[in-house]
């Protein structure tokens, strides 16, 4: 059956639903990705709430799906588009293939659509709002439903994992994926998973060596009455902010964000490291970004940036214990550089002793 992707530009391109849910159709956020692998990481990012992803690399589904990579317990994305959807798995840990899995989650899922055009309509015009459906005639709006997303994928209860951890670190949950608690879990820490919007005092109950302020969907100033808690909490603790914990640590201390016009969604972005004088590779997802200009009388300084466009990759603070990374140093998927910013944040915690700073 044929399938309409209906851009807001006014642009509409034909492609085949292979995993059709209903007769409803399916809107969204439209954006790429540029990874050549990856997609079933991408697919479990929460970062990825009720969007539409276009894969750019055109054979996706060619190594399944295994019970091993998600980044949490079910798909976030709204829909997916491919060039070439390939059902015949061949990788020994695979159990599902991509069109089983979606069809069993009820993502819909099409292919033979012009994913190079599509992608260069949004470079052009920016991420956009998109339908998607069983006819040619355009839609007369478009609707992206409820913008907030972070309370939608967070965690709910607090869950503690390794007991025996060197040092316990508490993860605020704006979205986060699996591997980043793995990455914690496997430098020896106790890693306790609080809700989003999990207030300084219950924080400070739990006793925490130091804060991770995680990934997560949507843009950070939909979050702006936590700032005070947050900024209680970066003040008081050593604290590691990713992706949009790097956004709202930014927010809560006076900077302040910006959209990007397609953002960064990829496995290959390249960012220095004004520290080490280094250059490496990194994967990202995020559409907004922390404008530097805002950083002046903040205290904030900037360590990352991204070599593509000279943004804002990370930064440090002149006063509080604080590193941050835009991109992804847990690097599921993509490459792996980056993962020594993990053990910055764990030495930043031992030079602390695993005491409170006394800055709140």
């Amino acid at each position: 059956m044929k399938a309409y992707v209906h851009l807001k530009s006014g642009d509409t391109f034909e492609g085949k639903w292979v995993v059709k849910t209903d007769n409803k159709p399916v809107s969204g956020e439209i954006v790429f990705y540029t990874g050549m692998t990856g997609y079933q990481e991408v697919l479990t990012d929460p970062s990825y709430k009720d969007q539409i992803i276009v894969f750019t690399y055109p054979l996706i589904g060619n190594y399944g799906i295994n019970l091993e990579d998600f980044e949490s317990k079910q798909p976030h994305v709204a829909g997916v588009i491919v060039y070439e959807a390939c059902m015949n798995h061949s990788h020994y840990q695979a159990k599902y293939s991509i069109s089983e899995y979606l069809q069993k989650w009820g993502i819909p899922l099409i292919e033979h659509v012009d994913t190079r055009e599509v992608v260069k309509q949004i470079r052009n015009e920016g991420s956009m709002p998109v339908m998607i459906n069983t006819d040619s005639d355009k839609p007369q709006s478009f609707e992206l439903g409820e913008m907030e997303k972070v309370s939608k994928v967070s965690s709910t209860q607090i869950s503690t994992e390794g007991q025996e951890g060197d040092f316990h670190v508490v993860l605020m949950d704006f979205g986060n994926k699996k591997s980043i608690q793995q990455s914690l879990l496997k430098r020896g820490c106790k890693v306790t998973t609080v809700p989003y919007n999990c207030s300084y005092e219950e924080i400070k109950k739990l006793n925490p060596d130091g804060i991770l302020l995680s990934n997560g969907p949507g843009d950070p100033k939909h979050l702006k009455h936590l700032l005070p808690n947050i900024s209680k909490v970066i003040k008081a603790f050593p604290t590691l902010g990713i992706c949009l914990g790097h956004q709202l640590a930014g927010l809560a201390l006076g900077a302040d964000t910006k959209k990007l016009l397609f953002g960064h969604r990829g496995a290959n972005h390249p960012v220095m490291d004004k520290d080490t004088k280094t250059v490496f590779m990194t994967s990202q997802n995020h559409s907004y970004y922390v404008d530097e200009k805002s950083l002046a009388g903040t205290g904030l300084k900037t360590r990352f940036y991204n070599l593509h466009d000279s943004t804002i990759e990370g930064f440090y603070h002149e006063s509080y214990q604080l590193i941050t990374t835009q991109f992804h140093p847990e690097a599921n998927p993509g490459p792996s550089e980056g993962e020594y910013i993990f053990d910055e944040f764990l030495q930043l915690i031992k030079e602390n002793n695993g005491s409170q700073v006394a800055y709140a």
